[in-house]
């Protein structure tokens, strides 16, 4: 099933709206230093504001799209009204939980939209900023304004947003992996690790980061990110993706500003790219 621009501006505004129903919550929990769970490991947390942000979000968008399906961190897969699912809603509560339970004001809600295998609409929130950034067929805006993905145009002047090396990373390569973050931190202006990859990707699209890259994120963390990037301008390269899969659904990306000399960058190699906008 075809969404068109009308269609996909509805479906932005639902996610609004299911984004901003967290906020207070989120706003009078932050800095509260709320008690964390671990789920895989250490460096997987959680807390009861990012299972209680996600149900809210499942209501609103039940009482909307009644029959969607939504895919959510806290909740896994669930559905209502026995709908067909061709809807699906890719929610993360909290990106970048870690930052949220002790008090960094880098987090954000997002909410993707996927129709027939397509990326349809999708917003990511900064609930401490109240900036609410939105993507849908018909463009990217920031709080309402269009937002373009521009910038530096080589490493020397640009700002690499990462979580390169995480930890899995480092047990997979070791000191390699060491070396080639050492090979970013001298080729880039400016390298950072904020801990939200949808937040960065969000930068990405408004222009106040250039590069972005990361080796383990999940569909809820990047859906609505995707589109935000694509929509400003932007590049998003999805990697190490199973063949035919959704862009959405590969572990690894890529994200730069529109016109950032990609193929002539350090990233190009530590990221495993052929060409320049090729992924290996």
């Amino acid at each position: 099933m075809s969404v068109d621009v009308p269609a996909s501006r509805e479906l932005a505004g639902i996610a609004e709206l299911a984004a901003r129903a967290t906020g207070d919550r989120l706003r009078t929990a932050f800095r509260s230093r709320p008690e964390v769970d671990l789920k895989r490991d250490i460096h997987d947390p959680v807390t009861v504001h990012d299972r209680a942000a996600e149900e809210t979000i499942r209501e609103v968008l039940a009482e909307h799209t009644p029959g969607s399906v939504v895919v959510g961190e806290e909740g896994g897969v669930g559905g209502g009204d026995g709908g067909d699912g061709d809807l699906r809603w890719f929610v993360d509560p909290i990106d970048g939980t870690a930052n949220f339970a002790v008090g960094l004001p880098f987090f954000c809600v997002s909410i993707g939209a996927a129709m027939g295998g397509e990326l349809v609409a999708g917003v990511v929130y900064d609930p401490v900023r109240d900036d609410m950034f939105t993507a849908s067929l018909g463009g990217a805006t920031c709080n309402g304004e269009p937002i373009h993905s521009r910038g530096a145009t080589r490493d020397e002047n640009a700002v690499l947003v990462t979580g390169y090396p995480n930890a899995r990373e480092m047990h997979r390569r070791g000191e390699e992996s060491l070396r080639s973050f050492g090979s970013l931190v001298d080729a880039f202006a400016t390298v950072r690790r904020p801990g939200s990859a949808a937040l960065t990707l969000a930068h990405v699209a408004a222009g106040w980061a250039d590069v972005a890259y990361g080796t383990s994120v999940n569909a809820w963390d990047v859906a609505a990110a995707v589109l935000l990037v694509r929509q400003a301008g932007g590049t998003y390269l999805p990697l190490n993706g199973e063949p035919g899969g959704s862009d959405w659904e590969a572990p690894g990306y890529l994200a730069c500003v529109g016109g950032f000399d990609l193929g002539g960058s350090a990233i190009a190699e530590v990221a495993g790219l052929v060409n320049a906008g090729e992924p290996a």
